[in-house]
């Protein structure tokens, strides 16, 4: 496979965790990083993204936060591979029916850990387009009963980022949804490619080296997986992407909305 069309994009909120769980992402291919410490997160930063990215060459782009941590990363390619010999653009984990505590849309997916035919979507990119699917028909979309084991919303739209992933199925492009498991702190989940665990999701982030209760409970996560912790490795070739107008750009909308 050529690593050179691939590239891996975390949107970080905690840099203290990051410099930890980079260290286990996918090796030789491109890193980058947003910066949303300024309260850019969700649909917000898939737009920033497209507008940062889309000159960079790259077919797949993989989006992870802070919190997954990769213990067979190489998985990752493999997935790639699926995604291009059975033409999927999008990879990930159903935000409902699969993990107790995301109940919402199981059509849609979390972007705690998704890969996206980066490449393919550029062709059709259409933000005033995207910005309009925010909604759900009745019956418009259907998922086997039986498949899924925990409660789900069909008509949930509780994240704004939904209406990208509704474009992109409305647009007809292909789904493959990955498996995954509650742990025994009955919050973090690991993530299955075909049959086997290739990476975990703490949920949290923001609560690393702030909250005990967060910190202990991920540590404990390193030290069940024997991971050593160190800061990132100083060869880590990390772009960073940040909007230094974003705070205050939503505060003027939100200050414009309200008079209205």
């Amino acid at each position: 496979m050529d690593k050179s069309s691939i590239a891996i994009l975390t949107t970080v909120i905690n840099f203290k965790l990051y410099e930890i769980t980079s260290n286990f992402f996918p090796k030789g291919i491109r890193k980058y990083v947003i910066d949303g410490r300024n309260g850019m997160h969700g649909i917000h930063s898939l737009f920033y993204m497209f507008k940062k990215l889309k000159k960079r060459n790259i077919d797949w782009l993989i989006l992870a936060d802070e919190d997954v941590i990769f213990t067979k990363p190489d998985i990752v390619f493999k997935i790639i591979n699926k995604m291009k010999n059975d033409n999927i653009c999008v990879s990930g984990i159903r935000d409902g029916g699969v993990i107790w505590h995301r109940c919402h849309n199981p059509i849609t997916v979390n972007t705690f850990f998704t890969i996206i035919n980066f490449k393919e979507i550029s062709k059709i990119w259409n933000i005033n387009e995207i910005k309009k699917n925010q909604y759900i028909l009745p019956n418009e979309f259907k998922v086997s009963k039986g498949y899924l084991n925990e409660f789900y919303d069909m008509n949930s739209l509780s994240e704004p980022y939904y209406c990208f992933f509704l474009w992109l199925k409305r647009k007809k492009k292909i789904f493959f949804y990955l498996d995954a498991e509650i742990m025994d702190d009955n919050i973090s989940n690991n993530i299955i490619f075909n049959n086997e665990v290739f990476a975990y999701h703490t949920w949290y982030a923001r609560g690393y080296g702030v909250i005990d209760k967060h910190t202990n409970r991920i540590n404990d996560f390193f030290s069940k997986l024997e991971l050593k912790i160190s800061g990132m490795d100083s060869n880590l070739d990390v772009v960073v992407f940040k909007d230094s107008f974003f705070y205050f750009k939503m505060k003027v909308k939100k200050s414009i909305k309200n008079l209205f």
